[in-house]
């Protein structure tokens, strides 16, 4: 009925006084939703834009101020005395999983891993999200709370995890890698474990790891392994320097061979033919006669070989030692007899760390070697093979077999794997060694074995011109080539001798490991020229 005062309402009648009285309850209702729903939304900014500043992608120069000034500490020294401090690291994303609200991020640098968490109650979901969406390999740095993990880690090589306040990212890396670190990082007896468990882990393959190599490097085994190469070095120099020896460095280029046969690389040099030195054998003699009387070096060495093997490259690094002789070639002999163990002793010593990462994937057992390191002549060692009923030329040089074999006889009989085999066949030795004088088929020289390989050859040399000069004929030499080298020794020369080594080789016995290219940083060898 038009202008009664009764009002019908989802089939209740009410009357319009009370519709109105509804309608405004409604609507104040309505307009305290809207506060709370924009006071919400206003909170919800100011949180995004207060956490914000404590992530992203930052330049170097915007670094400093987003972490505050602070100084970086290591990965290695995240430890349990320092829980509770908050510090900042840097280091590459080596993987992440999400758990509820809590992202799991390992950080790894120069080998070394911690686990470190963000959780989205303290950091702002869309911090979460941008530090999920950090490829592999990306650097980041990070400022967070060290902290007792709830559980052990079995995981990282750190017994701590760090609570994540801030993180940047200072290069992010390509999304598809061509070798992923942590499958270049697993043992062989993973890998087939991994088969066992029925999800094969992936394999990576030599070519792979060295076509790759900056990324290979990164695992914590090789940066174990140039660790330990490092030490190796500087154990050689510091024994060195503390008997009296002069580090020098000699040229790389020169005129004619200085060892004579076909593995040598020639070019031209302004017009003028050139080799690449094979070592610094020549020069290194030229000091002495110089009146240095003990002198090392610690330089390239290049070899042009044919030879495809686990033990050959075309360059490595030789530690090279000329000294004089007193009365006998004996006494270079005692010098590597105690400079080995000396640097043995101190890799032990210094490296535990880096030592128990090489094992971690490539187990190994502990060099074995004797206080006073083990004399045999070549001709009692080519004795003991003939015993074994190995057929062997008395004159000639071992070949890799014949390594192996006395070096299993020389560890059953004496308990070493470290030993010395000398007066080597002249046949086999370089031009410039010095013939034993009671028999001329013979030679004042040594070679030096680890693990029943060879790492050192060593010798007296000729220091009479005339006899130097014949020896390099009937070595194929073209004298006029090495003309100033002889000369050296018309002047005056005292008798001397010394040795090379290679130090890719040291290390790769040092550790058992099956190819020297996996102590090489970027090998040379005759099918690799790159990277």
């Amino acid at each position: 009925m038009v202008g009664s005062e009764v009002l019908e309402e989802c089939g209740e009648k009410i009357s319009k006084k009370e519709a109105k009285k509804r309608a405004a309850k409604l609507e104040k209702l309505l307009r305290k939703q809207e506060r709370e729903e924009a006071t919400s939304s206003s909170l919800s900014v100011e949180e995004d834009e207060s956490c914000s500043s404590n992530y992203g992608d930052v330049t170097t120069n915007e670094l400093q101020s987003a972490v505050e000034g602070k100084e970086l500490t290591d990965v290695s020294n995240l430890v349990e005395e320092i829980v509770g401090s908050e510090v900042s690291i840097r280091g590459r994303v080596h993987k992440n999983r999400l758990v509820g609200t809590k992202l799991f991020v390992i950080l790894r640098e120069s080998g070394f891993t911690v686990q470190c968490v963000v959780e989205e109650t303290r950091v702002g979901a869309n911090m979460i999200k941008f530090v999920k969406q950090l490829s592999r390999e990306s650097v980041v740095e990070l400022i967070g709370v060290v902290s007792h993990p709830k559980k052990p880690l079995t995981g990282t090589t750190q017994q701590v995890e760090i609570h994540v306040r801030k993180m940047y990212c200072l290069s992010r890396s390509l999304p598809n890698l061509p070798l992923v670190v942590e499958d270049a990082a697993r043992s062989e007896s993973d890998i087939e474990k991994s088969g066992k468990d029925g999800k094969q882990a992936a394999r990576v393959l030599q070519d792979t790891r060295l076509n790759n190599r900056v990324l290979d490097i990164r695992t914590p085994a090789n940066q174990a392994i140039f660790r330990i190469q490092c030490q190796v070095q500087i154990a050689f120099r510091e024994f060195l320097l503390s008997k009296g020896f002069l580090e020098i460095h000699t040229p790389k280029l020169i005129a004619g061979s200085s060892e004579g046969g076909s593995a040598v690389f020639r070019l031209d040099y302004k017009g003028q033919p050139a080799c690449l030195a094979q070592s610094p054998q020549l020069h290194k003699q030229m000091a002495i006669c110089g009146d240095m009387r003990r002198v090392f070096e610690v330089g390239p060495v290049f070899r042009a070989e044919d030879s495809f093997t686990h033990r050959h490259l075309c360059e490595f690094v030789g530690l090279d030692v000329e000294m004089e002789i007193r009365m006998h070639y004996s006494e270079i002999m005692d010098l590597v007899g105690e400079l080995f163990p000396f640097i043995f002793t101190k890799i032990e010593e210094r490296c535990p760390k880096e030592l128990e990462s090489v094992r971690k994937q490539y187990p190994f057992q502990s060099l074995k070697f004797l206080p006073q390191t083990l004399r045999l002549t070549f001709a009692e060692g080519i004795q003991m093979l003939k015993e074994a009923g190995e057929e062997v030329d008395p004159l000639g040089d071992l070949n890799t077999e014949s390594e192996r074999k006395l070096g299993q006889l020389v560890l059953e009989k004496y308990k070493t794997e470290f030993y010395m085999l000398h007066r080597y066949p002249s046949a086999v030795r370089p031009f410039y060694t010095m013939p034993y004088e009671n028999d001329s088929n013979y030679s004042n020289s040594f070679d030096v074995f680890i693990r029943g390989e060879e790492i050192m050859s060593g010798a007296q040399r000729i220091h009479d011109p005339e006899l130097l000069e014949k020896r390099a004929r009937e070595c194929g030499i073209d004298v006029k080539t090495i003309s100033t080298y002889i000369d050296a020794f018309r002047y005056g020369a005292p008798p001397h001798g010394g040795f090379g080594v290679g130090l890719e080789r040291v290390v790769m016995l040092l550790c058992a490991l099956n190819n020297i290219r996996k102590t090489s940083l970027f090998p040379r060898d005759s099918q690799r020229l790159t990277p």
